[in-house]
């Protein structure tokens, strides 16, 4: 049986036990997956308010506007939430590479025979 979190039209996040969802952004024109973060209900007010990515940072515990220090702003482009409610996807626009090591998305290593290959297509080497 359906619960209406899965059917319905509301907005209604299913968080995790510490108050998070985890969030994909991909780049709404490419597709290519960019990073994955957590969002908690402040970040998530956030990005919808502003049209901008707000994530939820676990390392330093604090609501973390993406870009705002380095430029890099993601401009969310369209956002989609899975069928029970637990994970979003935001197509966005990036102004910038999406990782903080400076590449364009944060999966740019390939794993391989239990090691780490250096994808050129993804880092524009």
């Amino acid at each position: 049986m359906s619960h209406p979190r899965e059917t319905g039209t509301r907005l209604d996040p299913r968080w995790d036990a510490n108050g998070l969802i985890t969030a994909i952004a991909t780049n709404a024109t490419s597709g290519e997956l960019l990073m994955v973060a957590h969002m908690n209900a402040d970040a998530l007010a956030a990005t919808l308010a502003t049209g901008e990515a707000h994530y939820w940072s676990r390392s330093r515990s604090e609501l973390w506007h993406k870009g705002a220090t380095s430029g890099h702003i993601q401009r969310v482009i369209e956002m989609r939430i899975d069928c029970d409610q637990d994970a979003l996807w935001l197509k966005v626009e990036p102004a910038g590479p999406a990782c903080h090591t400076g590449q364009r998305s944060c999966f740019y290593r390939r794993v391989e025979e239990g090691g780490l290959i250096l994808d050129v297509n993804v880092n524009g080497n």
